[in-house]
């Protein structure tokens, strides 16, 4: 799951705590995706369970490179949990 931070309606750190709390979703793994650079969020999303907290570029291109290279290591490289 790829979560931002700035959702409207309700804050992408309570959604990422209820996510964490959910026997079925708990083990979803969650990259913030933010253009927050502030140490306290990075500290406070990944004590809640983020497995990676990445910054969103701001210009376009750069976008598509991150979100590029955040599928090609999530869907791609990485080993997530057995399912058996």
């Amino acid at each position: 799951m790829i979560l931002d931070l700035n959702l409207p309606g309700k804050d992408g750190r309570a959604v990422l705590a209820e996510v964490k709390t959910d026997p079925v979703l708990k083990c979803t793994p969650i990259v913030i995706f933010s253009t927050s650079k502030a140490k306290s969020d990075i500290k406070r999303t990944l004590e809640l369970g983020a497995n990676s907290y990445v910054r969103k570029p701001v210009e376009f291109e750069e976008f598509l490179e991150a979100t590029k290279q955040l599928g090609l290591y999530w869907l791609v490289l990485n080993l997530g949990a057995p399912t058996e």
